[in-house]
């Protein structure tokens, strides 16, 4: 899919800059700190597309690399072109231990068994816990999902009922290092 059909916004460059950090996504890697417009956008596969849309709605593996300083880790997926003022959080598990850098595949499904013990899944924009996968609207165009890891200097010491939203505004004073791996998926009109 060509860069030149989607969005140039970086939903992430509104926040304090952070040192890069590298995060590999369903084989896709990165160093950038986030996004811009002359960076490759890969394809969302399948595997990580909604059931509605003919996908598994499995969470992608992910790793990171381990960072100095950190306490806990931050795991989110934002879709910043869905059709809605705020976008659209797929997914967020933070207090990821320091010690862990990477979630499997499917760590994201409902029961979270792929999740380190003391990670916390806050709410999605169903409020599920869950991974939701890529389901943009028919004939929208082409949307964004950035998979984000975030390095804090702390654990969050929050109520476990916080949505994605909420959770990226009790962080933003802690990020020492955010990466991302942005993919693109689209659902033709019928």
């Amino acid at each position: 899919m060509s860069n030149a059909k989607l969005p140039q916004n970086n939903p992430y460059e509104q926040l304090s800059e952070t040192q890069p950090l590298t995060v590999t996504v369903a084989g896709v890697t990165t160093s950038n700190a986030g996004y811009s417009g002359d960076v490759a956008v890969s394809e969302l596969p399948l595997a990580h597309v909604g059931k509605s849309h003919g996908g598994e709605e499995l969470s992608p593996a992910i790793s990171w690399e381990p960072v100095a300083g950190a306490a806990s880790y931050v795991v989110t997926c934002y879709d910043p072109d869905a059709p809605t003022l705020s976008g659209f959080w797929h997914w967020v598990v933070y207090n990821i231990p320091a010690d862990v850098n990477e979630l499997p595949e499917g760590a994201g499904s409902a029961g979270g068994e792929g999740l380190p013990a003391a990670a916390v899944s806050g709410y999605n924009e169903a409020l599920g816990r869950e991974f939701i996968g890529a389901a943009p609207p028919a004939g929208h165009g082409p949307h964004r999902y950035f998979f984000t890891v975030q390095a804090l200097d702390t654990v969050l010491d929050l109520p476990a009922d916080l949505t994605a939203a909420r959770v990226h505004f009790m962080l933003r004073e802690h990020v020492i290092a955010r990466g991302s791996v942005v993919f693109s998926f689209e659902q033709p009109a019928n």
